[in-house]
Protein backbone atom coordinates (compact mmCIF):
# COMPACT_ATOMS: atom_id res chain seq x y z
CA UNK A 1 0.00 0.00 0.00
CA UNK A 2 1.78 3.42 -0.87
CA UNK A 3 2.30 5.96 1.57
CA UNK A 4 0.51 9.49 2.08
CA UNK A 5 3.79 10.76 0.72
CA UNK A 6 3.90 8.64 -2.12
CA UNK A 7 0.95 9.38 -3.10
CA UNK A 8 1.10 13.36 -2.46
CA UNK A 9 4.21 13.99 -3.99
CA UNK A 10 3.48 13.17 -7.80
CA UNK A 11 0.68 14.97 -7.43
CA UNK A 12 2.45 18.05 -6.26
CA UNK A 13 4.48 17.72 -8.90
CA UNK A 14 1.63 17.67 -11.55
CA UNK A 15 0.24 20.66 -10.38
CA UNK A 16 3.67 22.82 -10.08
CA UNK A 17 4.18 21.53 -14.34
CA UNK A 18 0.23 22.45 -14.69
CA UNK A 19 0.41 26.10 -13.32
CA UNK A 20 3.89 26.44 -15.06
CA UNK A 21 2.47 25.44 -18.12
CA UNK A 22 -0.34 27.58 -18.09
CA UNK A 23 1.75 30.43 -17.84
CA UNK A 24 4.21 30.06 -20.16
CA UNK A 25 0.96 29.29 -22.72
CA UNK A 26 -0.40 32.42 -21.86
CA UNK A 27 0.59 34.77 -25.21
CA UNK A 28 2.54 37.90 -23.86
CA UNK A 29 0.32 40.55 -25.05
CA UNK A 30 -2.22 38.49 -22.83
CA UNK A 31 0.09 39.70 -19.78
CA UNK A 32 -0.20 43.22 -20.15
CA UNK A 33 -2.52 44.78 -17.50
CA UNK A 34 -3.71 47.77 -20.02
CA UNK A 35 -5.47 45.70 -22.81
CA UNK A 36 -8.34 47.28 -24.69
CA UNK A 37 -11.00 45.39 -25.36
CA UNK A 38 -13.61 45.94 -28.12
CA UNK A 39 -17.18 47.33 -26.37
CA UNK A 40 -20.73 45.80 -27.14
CA UNK A 41 -24.38 45.66 -25.66
CA UNK A 42 -26.31 42.40 -24.86
CA UNK A 43 -29.23 41.76 -22.80
CA UNK A 44 -29.81 38.51 -21.11
CA UNK A 45 -33.81 38.19 -20.44
CA UNK A 46 -34.69 41.98 -20.03
CA UNK A 47 -31.56 43.16 -18.20
CA UNK A 48 -29.53 45.36 -20.23
CA UNK A 49 -25.22 45.11 -20.31
CA UNK A 50 -22.13 46.58 -21.44
CA UNK A 51 -19.79 44.09 -22.09
CA UNK A 52 -15.99 44.18 -23.08
CA UNK A 53 -16.10 41.83 -26.20
CA UNK A 54 -13.26 38.34 -26.17
CA UNK A 55 -13.56 37.64 -29.82
CA UNK A 56 -9.67 36.35 -30.02
CA UNK A 57 -7.94 34.32 -28.70
CA UNK A 58 -5.59 36.69 -27.01
CA UNK A 59 -8.46 38.02 -25.69
CA UNK A 60 -10.50 35.64 -24.63
CA UNK A 61 -7.01 33.87 -22.67
CA UNK A 62 -6.90 37.34 -20.99
CA UNK A 63 -10.37 38.12 -20.15
CA UNK A 64 -11.16 39.55 -17.27
CA UNK A 65 -7.66 39.01 -15.21
CA UNK A 66 -6.39 42.17 -13.33
CA UNK A 67 -9.81 44.17 -13.09
CA UNK A 68 -10.81 45.40 -9.59
CA UNK A 69 -14.39 45.01 -10.00
CA UNK A 70 -17.05 44.70 -12.61
CA UNK A 71 -20.50 46.85 -11.85
CA UNK A 72 -23.58 44.96 -12.40
CA UNK A 73 -24.52 46.44 -15.71
CA UNK A 74 -21.55 45.35 -17.05
CA UNK A 75 -19.58 42.26 -18.38
CA UNK A 76 -17.48 40.31 -20.85
CA UNK A 77 -18.84 38.17 -23.79
CA UNK A 78 -16.49 35.64 -25.01
CA UNK A 79 -17.28 34.95 -28.78
CA UNK A 80 -16.33 31.37 -30.39
CA UNK A 81 -16.17 30.77 -33.86
CA UNK A 82 -18.06 27.74 -33.57
CA UNK A 83 -20.10 25.81 -30.68
CA UNK A 84 -18.36 23.27 -28.39
CA UNK A 85 -17.49 22.24 -24.92
CA UNK A 86 -16.01 25.69 -23.29
CA UNK A 87 -13.76 26.24 -20.22
CA UNK A 88 -12.80 29.00 -17.89
CA UNK A 89 -10.44 29.59 -15.70
CA UNK A 90 -9.63 32.07 -13.08
CA UNK A 91 -6.72 32.81 -13.53
CA UNK A 92 -5.27 36.54 -11.97
CA UNK A 93 -8.48 37.17 -11.24
CA UNK A 94 -9.50 39.79 -8.12
CA UNK A 95 -13.58 38.63 -7.87
CA UNK A 96 -15.56 36.02 -7.75
CA UNK A 97 -17.39 35.73 -11.10
CA UNK A 98 -21.04 34.12 -12.58
CA UNK A 99 -20.58 32.32 -15.65
CA UNK A 100 -23.11 31.89 -18.23
CA UNK A 101 -22.38 29.93 -21.20
CA UNK A 102 -24.95 29.59 -24.09
CA UNK A 103 -25.34 28.33 -27.59
CA UNK A 104 -25.27 29.93 -30.79
CA UNK A 105 -29.13 30.94 -30.64
CA UNK A 106 -28.47 32.89 -27.30
CA UNK A 107 -30.05 30.08 -25.12
CA UNK A 108 -28.70 29.72 -22.02
CA UNK A 109 -26.88 25.94 -21.27
CA UNK A 110 -25.19 26.20 -18.16
CA UNK A 111 -24.53 28.63 -15.37
CA UNK A 112 -21.84 28.31 -12.94
CA UNK A 113 -22.90 30.92 -9.91
CA UNK A 114 -19.91 32.23 -7.52
CA UNK A 115 -16.74 31.19 -9.77
CA UNK A 116 -13.84 31.62 -7.20
CA UNK A 117 -10.84 33.19 -8.43
CA UNK A 118 -6.92 31.24 -8.86
CA UNK A 119 -4.78 31.93 -5.74
CA UNK A 120 -1.70 30.73 -7.84
CA UNK A 121 -0.81 29.55 -11.25
CA UNK A 122 -0.66 25.93 -9.64
CA UNK A 123 -4.22 25.94 -8.32
CA UNK A 124 -5.18 26.55 -12.19
CA UNK A 125 -6.90 23.03 -12.31
CA UNK A 126 -9.50 23.84 -9.34
CA UNK A 127 -9.96 26.76 -10.62
CA UNK A 128 -11.14 26.18 -14.01
CA UNK A 129 -15.13 25.46 -14.86
CA UNK A 130 -16.25 23.16 -17.49
CA UNK A 131 -19.77 21.96 -18.22
CA UNK A 132 -20.69 19.23 -20.95
CA UNK A 133 -23.03 21.83 -23.23
CA UNK A 134 -21.53 22.99 -26.52
CA UNK A 135 -21.77 26.71 -26.08
CA UNK A 136 -20.41 29.67 -28.77
CA UNK A 137 -20.56 32.66 -26.31
CA UNK A 138 -19.86 32.88 -22.69
CA UNK A 139 -21.01 35.56 -20.66
CA UNK A 140 -19.10 36.50 -17.41
CA UNK A 141 -20.72 39.26 -14.70
CA UNK A 142 -20.18 39.74 -11.59
CA UNK A 143 -20.97 36.91 -8.49
CA UNK A 144 -24.41 37.47 -7.24
CA UNK A 145 -25.91 38.83 -10.61
CA UNK A 146 -27.89 35.71 -11.61
CA UNK A 147 -29.53 35.28 -8.22
CA UNK A 148 -29.88 39.68 -8.13
CA UNK A 149 -31.49 39.15 -11.83
CA UNK A 150 -33.16 36.05 -12.01
CA UNK A 151 -31.34 34.46 -14.38
CA UNK A 152 -31.88 30.80 -15.16
CA UNK A 153 -31.43 28.03 -18.23
CA UNK A 154 -34.50 29.67 -19.36
CA UNK A 155 -33.72 32.94 -20.09
CA UNK A 156 -32.17 34.00 -23.37
CA UNK A 157 -29.62 36.60 -24.52
CA UNK A 158 -29.82 38.84 -27.38
CA UNK A 159 -26.79 40.51 -28.69
CA UNK A 160 -27.65 43.96 -29.72
CA UNK A 161 -24.49 45.30 -30.85
CA UNK A 162 -20.87 43.72 -30.79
Amino acid sequence: MATRTQILIPIGIAAIIIGAAGLVSIPKDVKLEQTKFPMGIVKIDDILLQVQIADTRPLQTRGLMFQEKLPYDQGMLFVFDDETVRSMWMLNMQFALDVIWLDASGNVVYIQKDAQPCKSAIETATCTFTNGNNAKYVLEVTSGFVDKYNITENSKLEIISI
